[in-house]
């Protein structure tokens, strides 16, 4: 066996994708520390700083005393805690929803969705750079999976209007976690009405920074439950916390709770997580100047590369990528950022496709002006003309 996974393993360190993890000494926040060095970090999707927040830890040491630390079983044998059903219904209330279903990660909120909604003789269509959670709950579904190109509105209408399937499934990002840029959601809403296709929003990147007091995408673009009825998003982001939900009907609740096998067996999220999200939560809610902040950023750090020729993409989130096209050329240039002590991470294929490797510069709240002045003047050393970056 070992022989056989070397072969494999081998062959992916000669074409540059080989991954190694980095392993921090410190909490996430706008500097880290990585073998007893401090580096600036702007590849962490702690979008709102609340990951290390105090309030949100006394929250989770309070109900650990109370609840303990593991919840024991799944959340339909005796796992299901009352800070759970409070979170969700939170969670429902926040986002404009009937209800809402904690699930324990956002892959598995995915996966179980669709396992649910789907059978084999049904189509699910998805954007090409949606994450690889839906595409691989999509596959795993049963149902034929189809790609269109990417916000490419048309070609979906096309692929709608020539399929057979019985139940139809339109899935996508609402902010493209690699890219940073959004999805028409108005345009496609009405689309999938009048095509008679259900729609699923995954909003893990828009949950907590868009929308009114961070409500998401959704709420920046006033769509409701009856326009999106699938809503997922994770907790793991903006919300600092982990674990991730769907929001919905009460006939999608439980069609969820019923037949979602990556929620009815998978032990349930530990309460003490459950208690410090619904702090996390009030704060993200209340704290507008969080997101204000942020965008001030995003705005100052565009600005400045469009002034000092770095070749930054067209998006206004917190994700800012940088893309380079070539592997070898990413590397290097993530590696002389890491000497000069600033954190991003090279992103490579299968993550993006061949021949868009990129660097992914995110933002956080807890990033300073003078955090991201200093990046883009590192960014303004590193060797661009010769590289021709693809963007």
């Amino acid at each position: 066996m070992d022989q056989a996974l070397q072969t494999s393993l081998s062959e992916r360190y000669s074409q540059q994708l080989y991954r190694e993890r980095l392993t921090l000494d410190s909490a996430q926040g706008p500097e880290v520390i990585i073998d007893g060095k401090s580096y600036l970090a702007f590849c962490s999707n702690d979008y709102l700083g609340l990951a290390n927040h105090p309030d949100v830890i006394q929250s989770f040491q309070k109900a650990a005393n109370q609840y303990g630390l593991g919840s024991g079983a799944s959340q339909l044998i005796v796992g299901h805690c009352r800070s759970h059903c409070l979170l969700e219904e939170e969670l429902a209330e926040f986002t404009g929803r009937e209800r809402a279903l904690l699930f324990s990660s956002g892959y598995m909120a995915n996966l179980g969705a669709m396992s649910a909604l789907l059978n084999r003789g049904d189509a699910v269509f998805q954007d090409r750079l949606n994450h690889a959670s839906l595409l691989d709950a999509g596959r795993l579904s049963g149902a034929r999976l189809q790609r269109f190109r990417h916000r490419d509105l048309q070609h979906l209408e096309a692929c709608l209007t020539s399929s057979k399937g019985h139940r139809k499934l339109i899935a996508t990002d609402g902010v493209f976690s690699m890219d940073g840029d959004r999805q028409e959601l108005t345009v496609l809403s009405k689309l999938a009405s009048e095509q008679n296709a259900w729609l699923m929003l995954d909003d893990a990147h828009g949950f907590g920074v868009l929308g009114k007091n961070g409500r998401g995408s959704t709420n920046e673009f006033q769509l409701t439950q009856n326009e999106i009825p699938i809503l997922m998003a994770t907790l793991g982001k903006s919300a600092g916390s982990f674990g991730a939900f769907v929001a919905g009907s009460d006939a999608l609740i439980e069609t969820l709770i019923q037949f979602s096998r990556s929620y009815i067996y998978t032990t349930a999220l530990p309460p003490a997580v459950a208690e410090a999200t619904r702090t996390s939560l009030r704060i993200l809610a209340r704290d507008d100047w969080r997101r204000d902040h942020l965008k001030r950023l995003v705005s100052l750090f565009r600005e400045e590369c469009l002034n000092r020729n770095i070749p930054v993409s067209e998006s206004d989130t917190a994700i800012q990528p940088v893309i380079i096209g070539d592997i070898d050329k990413t590397l290097k240039i993530s590696r002389l950022l890491f000497e000069q002590g600033i954190l991003v991470s090279a992103i490579r294929p299968p993550t993006v496709p061949i021949g868009s490797a990129r660097l992914r510069i995110t933002f956080s709240a807890s990033h300073t002006v003078s955090q991201v002045e200093r990046l883009v003047d590192v960014l303004s050393r590193m060797p661009w003309q010769s590289i021709n970056c693809a963007a």
